[in-house]
């Protein structure tokens, strides 16, 4: 049966959420003063229609939004979208009891996502590609996606022709596709183990269309062309699968954020470094020591170090920051430091942080709760925070990004 429900707020996944009697009701698709009809199933709701429109709400992007669970708030205004996003980040910082003015966000434009993970799954009436629907194993094959690259796009329908050539199970599996300046870099993971006849054909489509290549499960199928992503000026060949940032632009802002903050450093700390986003800009002006746990990040951006031209010298050491964080007595050797974790955050390595002597910190987080947990044993250890600039590089999602710039001064020795 359908009820009637009036929608009091946007929530952090980006559901509308309208409060009950017996608590409240989160209702997908929806916004805050809408009046809506949807079926309810205990504390959720399929929204059924519409009955009074916000003003905020505006026409979606995509024909498949709604059933696709890719994007959450395709319907919310820009600027109220935006602002959603800051206040994700804002909320959090309250929180942790942490008073700073949090910077406007920085946008982020549609068909900007060099990189998107794809699920697959082989059916009776042939292959699906394209994202789980919200809260849900079912695939939306999808024909567009406003978000993504246009080479990715214009690319779908051979991306699902390959992924048929690859399947070897009844499985749901993914697909990482990043756009590179040689090509597509083509990562399968969960496909099933590949027989010499379907790694010879598979080889073959990807070179006759064009793609940079294809690993499965972290081994190279083929690479006609070696994947080749831009850190500044700086080229680098990311491993099978390697983490990116996921829009060029965004991480361009990061990195002029960091680089700003830490000018004048002459030796740098790059924790979490990964293959190089921050390390291989910084160099241009500073000494880096670069720490990472994952090996083949590492070699990648030890190797674009060591082609590139017209920076200063980066040592790389392969350590697990979470086991093994860099000590207060090792950080003191650095002017500044840079550190990018996943979303689990850098509790640790922020407690030996906050113990240091290091004058210029930046951290670049993910994840608004954890970023705000770290500042404030950063802040507690005498960090002063300068300025938090929310940036968005995931488009109508709940997701955002920051960058944190922190200084403590200098103690006499």
């Amino acid at each position: 049966m359908n009820t009637r429900f009036a929608i009091d707020r946007l929530g952090g996944q980006g559901d509308g959420i309208a409060n009950t009697e017996t608590g409240p009701v989160f209702v997908p698709f929806t916004l805050p003063g809408e009046v809506v009809t949807a079926a309810r199933e205990k504390d959720r709701a399929t929204l059924m229609a519409v009955l009074e429109p916000s003003p905020l709400r505006v026409e979606p992007a995509c024909r498949h939004f709604g059933e696709c669970g890719g994007c959450a708030v395709q319907h919310l205004e820009p600027a109220a979208y935006n602002d959603w996003k800051r206040a994700k980040v804002v909320d959090s910082l309250k929180r942790e009891r942490i008073e700073v003015d949090v910077a406007a966000t920085v946008p982020c434009q549609p068909a900007s996502r060099r990189r998107v993970t794809l699920s697959a799954r082989r059916t009776e009436t042939g292959m699906l590609l394209g994202y789980n629907r919200a809260h849900s194993h079912t695939i939306v094959d999808i024909e567009e996606c406003p978000i993504a690259v246009p080479e990715i796009v214009a690319a779908l329908g051979r991306l699902k022709m390959l992924a048929g050539l690859i399947c070897k199970t009844p499985k749901p599996f993914h697909l990482t596709v990043t756009q590179t300046a040689s090509g597509l870099d083509i990562a399968a993971a969960e496909s099933g183990k590949l027989a010499d006849n379907a790694r010879t054909l598979a080889s073959d489509f990807v070179i006759r269309e064009g793609f940079s290549r294809l690993s499965v499960d972290g081994e190279i199928i083929v690479e006609p062309r070696k994947p080749t992503i831009l850190f500044g000026d700086v080229s680098v060949f990311p491993p099978p699968g390697g983490f990116l940032q996921a829009v060029a632009s965004a991480e361009a802002v990061m990195a002029d954020l960091v680089a700003g903050h830490l000018g004048k450093a002459k030796k740098v700390a790059d924790l979490f470094a990964g293959a190089g986003a921050f390390a291989l800009r910084l160099a241009k002006k500073s000494e880096i020591h670069a720490v990472e746990g994952d090996a083949a990040a590492l070699a990648a951006l030890d190797r674009g170090f060591r082609f590139a031209s017209g920076v200063k010298r980066i040592t790389a050491e392969k350590r697990d920051l979470f086991r093994r964080p860099l000590t207060f007595k090792e950080l003191n050797a650095f002017d500044g430091v840079v550190f990018d974790p996943p979303r689990a955050g850098a509790e640790d390595q922020s407690k030996q942080l906050a113990r240091s002597d290091v004058p210029l910190v930046a951290a670049v987080s993910c994840n608004p709760v954890t970023l705000a947990r770290d500042l404030k044993i950063l802040m507690e250890g005498g960090y002063k925070l300068k300025s938090v600039t929310p940036i968005d590089q995931f488009l109508w999602s709940p997701h955002v990004e920051a960058v944190a710039l922190l200084e403590k001064p200098r103690k006499r020795r």
